[in-house]
């Protein structure tokens, strides 16, 4: 604070500097700081390796969207407004495996996946689980993951 002595009295003025020297360097911090947080992130997208040739079992229920946004309850065409009735009616009666399987198109709107699983959610199912295609020249590393001939899931020529 600087005080004056000119004139009849002392007048008291603040002194702004160290202030404005502060926001200069705030400023130049956010400025050199905030484009390297933007282009230092890089998502990518996750690729579907399944353990399973066929992950969903007898009685789970499964929600296919195609590429035109059409639902398919168990590979059954139904109409996109009754979706929530029909979740519904299928998880209100059940009283502990509230799963539902989701099988969409690749090149489906991310938006239309968020309606569908918006939908689901509020028709009580409780957790969702996406399923993909194998990703070419992949196979499960996990023991006992390998379907045999002789196991349930293999498939007949």
């Amino acid at each position: 604070m600087a005080m004056s002595t000119t004139g009849s009295g002392v007048k008291a003025e603040p002194n702004v500097t160290p202030l404005i020297d502060v926001m200069l360097v705030l400023l130049i911090i956010f400025m050199i700081v905030t484009p390297l947080i933007n282009s230092g992130f890089q998502a990518q997208p996750p690729v579907g390796i399944n353990i399973k040739s066929n992950p969903e079992e007898n009685g789970d229920q499964v929600l296919g969207i195609d590429a035109d946004g059409n639902y398919y309850l168990n590979k059954r065409r139904i109409d996109n407004s009754t979706l929530a009735e029909q979740l519904k009616a299928i998880y209100d009666a059940r009283t502990v495996d509230k799963i539902l399987y989701l099988k969409a198109d690749k090149n489906l709107q991310y938006s239309k996946i968020i309606d569908a699983t918006d939908i689901a959610s509020h028709a009580g199912v409780r957790v969702m689980a996406a399923i993909t295609d194998q990703q070419p020249g992949t196979k499960s590393t996990v023991p006992g993951d390998i379907i045999t001939p002789t196991s349930p899931n293999a498939k007949q020529p």
